[in-house]
């Protein structure tokens, strides 16, 4: 399920905060080395059935549900109904008295456990209306030749047959048959739903048929509610189930079409047929047959029968508006199956889901080569209501999608064709197992793709703000308990980047890679616990990463390396240098130093995590011949570090005579002089950047001498607006997803400094403390001056120019919420003007860089274009 940060939160300045800078002299460090390398983590021994090194067992069992699903859609009534037969094999070594089925349409009614626990404002996975759950009509049991009525209790989202005789171990089987119906919520906690088009409803059909619980052998029957945040725990087995939908309906779902012949006219056959032939996307249906309408067998209803096997679930998609397009998947094994798209014509077009088949195709065929092979003859995306969301073979995306954020969600849902379709881990119970393992997939083949059309070089040490903001929680908790804005980082974000560092900066990619292959190839269509993947990963590795399982999945601590000092034997450079390093916060990990030198050699020195087994200094030698220039820790930005302005050490002085106010005038001389600056009576900005594929619109505008806005928009979001600032006077008012946002004191001021476009023609007039630093920083491996300016004692500014060209690198606010902003691509403006054209900040934690694409000088806008 792709979760979209893009849509909650924008942080411009005001609403959600940075993690506090500290230099390495001014706190003592918390970091303790007995806590992380604690020799005592796992708590399981191997045995008969999961060994220690973290593979199945020489008995290892597990059960299986194998289903016959026969169902009606009536689109007049918006209802499915239908009956499913489950043959039931009991493999375990144990007798079963009774069993478990989920029964998840049952989340919908207004009384549901799910709504009781929902936040009263609502949320993504709150109900937006009611139905009746899941009608059941009858349930039988068929055993041993007889069919009895089934003793049966229905609780919340989950139904217990009790048995008369029980079903005994090691292979015995028995059929539950289950006749039962549902009415279609429109909005189904977005997994499943109908959206109204202009040529029809989209059903996207889920959670529609009664399924076993998982009995497993570490917690007996997996019985946790189904709630909306945590998803499934499934058996695997083989699905033979029928649609029977009004003739006019396009059916897609998960495995195979048996009977394409019965359902399907004699051109959609034959375009089916070049489609499985092509490597280039072919249309099966455009939307002129749309509107002939003409293209099916002549009856009132057809049944669309199909099979999928070794699967853990089954969802489809039907809809008479579906224009449908497909192409030929291209396996290692030299096997082919078939990529296919079906969406409105309201998202017709390259740069919606006329490429959705090039993602689908792309993305199964760079997993397929880098990890296992697909297992599943068809891979469908459907665009419709629901936003992002994974079933085996085929996966529902938003129908708004556009450009990268439909590639971007796209190849999500189809990489959770490994984890969880693939690798059955248990996703109500570790939601990061198949979503951040999934996530850490996506940002290795976005890489790939297409050259890398859509791929964008994270900056970690921007998220670690939000991978460690105040209310961070660990990623070893069940989804329902993690807090919902928190939940894209413990289940996504963090695990992801945590398989990232131990593949870039720990292990290797050849190591990790083959690891992680031995993982998804051992439990492929079996039910792996977090300690089978952690053991896995130590021994086919050859490397105890007990310490790093511990510190990044268990606990929320932070990352803080930091440059103490750099001093030279007999105080000769010549002789090399001396280069101490500490680490303030709780975790540790290698460290990556570049380091260059006066005469211009440059280097690099990577350490291991193991120096922080000696505590939390240390000093290492470097052969540099003259004096060392600046050194800077995790130079490509690759860790989350909480405080990155203790990463470079210069130990430059600044040049004599240097002093703030020459360091001002220089930066306003770079940039025009003062003389021109006061000139400007108003200046606005329009800016794009790009976050998980969807662009962001930023409009800017000043009006001296106190009229301020800033608005920000999502286009592809029906133009939602998520921030809304203005200044106008004495009057300040802010909106943040359509929701009035009440400010405090520190927060106005914070917008009163950023409503003005040039604040250093102001600093000397306000008399406010300026001060230089002694020392040359490092802002992106360049040498720039760090001028200090306190407003009062609640707002502490941390701006720094370019010692060379003397424009403004970055700023770094500290107040009630911090911010740091990083400035580049100065460009010359009407005016006699150079404004930066880049401009890199937070947004929702996660780094994003404004493009500025136009400007207007003095134009005089009215007073209505500041409300």
């Amino acid at each position: 399920m792709k979760f979209y940060k893009a849509a909650l939160l924008l942080v411009l300045g005001i609403y959600a905060g940075e993690v506090k800078a500290q230099n390495a002299d001014q706190a003592a460090p918390k970091y303790d080395q007995h806590k992380v390398f604690n020799p005592i983590f796992y708590p399981e021994r191997g045995g008969e059935f999961r060994t220690a090194s973290g593979a199945p067992g020489p008995k290892y069992w597990q059960n299986r549900a194998d289903y016959k699903l026969d169902v009606t859609l009536d689109t007049a009534k918006h209802r499915v109904e239908g009956s499913t037969l489950i043959t039931y094999t009991n493999n375990s070594p144990d007798a079963l008295g009774f069993l478990w089925l989920q029964v998840d349409q049952n989340i919908y009614k207004e009384d549901s456990r799910a709504e009781s626990t929902s936040n009263v404002s609502g949320g993504r996975f709150a109900n937006k209306s009611y139905t009746k759950g899941a009608e059941i009509k009858s349930v039988y049991i068929i055993n041993k030749g007889k069919t009895l009525k089934a003793d049966y209790l229905i609780t919340d989202t989950r139904m217990q047959i009790k048995l008369k005789d029980s079903l005994r171990a090691a292979g015995s089987k028995l059929q539950i048959k289950i006749e039962y119906g549902f009415d279609i919520p429109e909005y189904g906690t977005d997994r499943m739903g109908r959206q109204h088009t202009k040529n029809g409803w989209i059903y996207e059909i889920a959670q529609w048929y009664p399924r076993m619980e998982v009995y497993d052998d570490v917690t007996g029957w997996n019985t946790i509610p189904y709630l909306g945040a945590s998803e499934f725990y499934l058996e695997y087995g083989n699905f033979d189930y029928t649609i029977t939908a009004p003739a006019s309906l396009v059916v897609a779902g998960s495995g195979e079409l048996l009977n394409p012949a019965e359902v399907l006219s004699p051109t959609s056959i034959n375009r089916l047929a070049e489609a499985r032939k092509s490597d280039k996307t072919v249309i099966i249906k455009d939307s002129t047959d749309i509107l002939r309408n003409n293209d099916y067998p002549k009856k009132p209803t057809l049944t669309w029968h199909f099979m999928c096997k070794n699967a853990r679930d089954v969802a489809w998609a039907a809809s008479k508006a579906f224009i449908w397009d497909a192409a030929r998947i291209n396996l290692p094994s030299g096997k082919k199956a078939l990529a296919q798209s079906v969406y409105p014509v309201e998202a017709k077009g390259n740069n919606s889901y006329g490429r959705s088949t090039e993602y689908v195709k792309a993305a199964i065929e760079l997993y397929s080569d880098k990890w296992f092979e697909y297992t599943y003859p068809v891979a469908t995306n459907v665009a419709g209501i629901v936003g992002g969301m994974e079933y085996p073979g085929i996966v529902f995306c938003g129908s708004n999608n556009q450009n990268g954020g439909l590639w971007e969600v796209t190849n999500h849902e189809f990489g959770h064709n490994w984890f969880p379709m693939i690798v059955g881990s248990n996703e109500r119970k570790y939601a990061w197992m198949d979503e951040g393992f999934n996530t850490f997939l996506n940002n290795v083949d976005t890489k790939v793709f297409n050259k890398g059309e859509y791929y964008e070089k994270p900056d970690q040490q921007k998220s670690a703000a939000y991978l460690f903001s105040p209310g961070a929680e660990a990623i070893m908790n069940t989804p329902d308990v993690i807090q919902e804005d928190f939940l894209a980082v413990a289940a996504y974000e963090k695990p992801a980047l945590g398989l990232t560092i131990l593949r870039e900066q720990i292990l290797g990619e050849e190591r990790f890679d083959y690891a992680f292959k031995t993982y998804i190839k051992r439990w492929a269509f079996k039910h792996p616990t977090p300690w089978d993947f952690f053991h896995t990963m130590d021994n086919a590795a050859g490397e105890d990463l007990s310490w790093f399982w511990n510190e990044w999945f268990f606990t929320t601590w932070k990352v803080d390396q930091g440059i103490k000092d750099i001093s030279y034997p007999d105080n000769d450079a010549t002789k090399g240098a001396m280069i101490t390093i500490v680490n303030l916060e709780e975790m540790a990990l290698p460290v990556t130093i570049s380091i260059k030198e006066e005469n211009g050699k440059t280097g690099i020195v990577k350490l291991p995590a193991e120096i922080w087994q000696r505590g939390d200094t240390w000093t290492f030698p470097y052969k540099s011949t003259s004096k060392i220039a600046y050194a800077t820790i995790d130079p490509d930005h690759n860790l989350p570090d909480v405080n990155p302005e203790n990463n470079s050490y210069s130990g430059l002085p600044i040049p004599q005579g240097t002093t703030a106010s020459t360091v001002i005038k220089a930066y306003l001389d770079a940039i025009g002089g003062a003389d021109k600056l006061k000139n400007i009576r108003d200046l606005q900005t329009s800016a794009v950047g790009n976050i998980q594929g969807a662009d962001v619109q930023l409009v800017t505008r000043y009006k001296m001498p106190d009229k301020y806005y800033q608005e920000a928009i999502v286009p592809s979001y029906n133009n939602l607006v998520v921030s809304h600032i203005t200044l106008n006077g004495d009057s300040i008012k802010a909106r943040q997803v359509n929701r009035d946002v009440q400010l405090d004191d520190a927060a106005k001021k914070m917008i009163k400094l950023k409503s003005r476009p040039f604040p250093e023609l102001d600093y000397e007039r306000i008399n406010q403390n300026i001060t230089l630093q002694p020392i040359l920083r490092v802002v992106n491996n360049e040498l720039a001056y760090e001028v200090d300016i306190n407003i009062g004692t609640e707002i502490h500014i941390h701006n720094y120019y370019s010692q060379k060209t003397g424009l403004k690198l970055k700023q770094t606010i500290e107040g009630a919420n911090d911010l740091t902003v990083e400035f580049g691509n100065y460009e010359g403006i009407n005016g006699g003007i150079k404004i930066p054209f880049s401009v890199k900040t937070i947004l929702v934690g996660q780094p994003i860089e404004f493009k500025v694409k136009e400007t207007s000088v003095n134009s005089n806008p009215s007073n209505e274009a500041f409300k």
